[in-house]
């Protein structure tokens, strides 16, 4: 169980459950709520009780009938965090996430993520999942379409975290990561898997889509040019930056009214 959590399951009924990936790297996710499936897949450093148990997201989603699935990603949270580069090949995320879903027999099933969350589930869909509805949070077309840059800020990051003081542009990021307890080699060798989202994973994105990002939130570049990129889109904005958007009312609010209509 992971540090906060049994403070997390006393508040709502958290469950938590570990999977076995196909190259044997043990994965963890926690659900809560009972219905139509929701995958809630988290951000980059983060885990899936900050992203969305915390501020309380997946409680008001779970209160409209749906079974809240909230991975942990691989080198995050109390998932796996392997330091052999064989368990980091290209798009291994999105790989996790289709093996997850496998594993729980989801046939029918909404599909979303914050940041990072919200990139995995584009390779995802763009390979083939095929949600009900899906969530971009935390995302813009640069974002998506620009990663080299982002990668080296990170990679950055990570060689700066013992030397970076106050003021230095990769600061929050630092502090974010030691708050986290981020294991430093497994995130290195992480983040080069990633890679630019194809034209034809934006095109995969048939099913009705929320973009939903802070007024504030300019980090991966602009929610609404990536929601005016996809077949069937809205933008959907709330308040706040990328780190404190996922703190407000909104956001959970935004996204149960999303996953509830008809």
């Amino acid at each position: 169980m992971g540090e906060g959590d049994g403070q997390l399951s006393r508040l709502m009924d958290v469950s938590i459950h570990h999977w076995t990936a196909s190259d044997g790297t043990e994965l963890a996710y926690r659900e809560t709520g009972m219905g139509r499936p929701v995958v809630l897949v988290h951000g980059l450093f983060s885990d899936g009780p900050t992203n969305w148990i915390k501020f309380g997201a997946a409680e008001v989603v779970a209160s409209r009938g749906f079974r809240v699935i909230m991975p942990d990603l691989r080198a995050h949270g109390i998932s796996g965090k392997p330091h052999d580069s064989a368990a980091y090949s290209d798009g291994i995320l999105g790989r996790d996430l289709e093996e997850l879903i496998a594993h729980l027999k989801l046939e029918e099933f909404d599909l979303g993520g914050f940041s990072l969350g919200a990139r995995t589930t584009v390779q995802a869909v763009g390979e083939g999942l095929k949600p009900r509805r899906a969530l971009l949070a935390g995302m813009g077309f640069e974002g998506l379409t620009g990663w080299l840059r982002r990668k080296d800020f990170f990679l950055d990051a990570i060689e700066l975290a013992d030397t970076a003081t106050r003021g230095d542009p990769h600061w929050m990021a630092i502090q974010f990561m030691k708050t986290m307890k981020i294991d430093r080699e497994a995130a290195k060798l992480l983040l080069p898997t990633f890679t630019d989202a194809r034209d034809e994973w934006l095109a995969a994105f048939t099913m009705p889509t929320m973009v939903l990002c802070g007024t504030e939130d300019h980090d991966n570049g602009s929610a609404e040019k990536l929601a005016e990129a996809l077949p069937n889109a809205d933008y959907v904005p709330i308040p706040g930056t990328h780190m404190s958007s996922v703190t407000k009312p909104e956001f959970g609010a935004a996204l149960a009214e999303f996953l509830g209509a008809p």
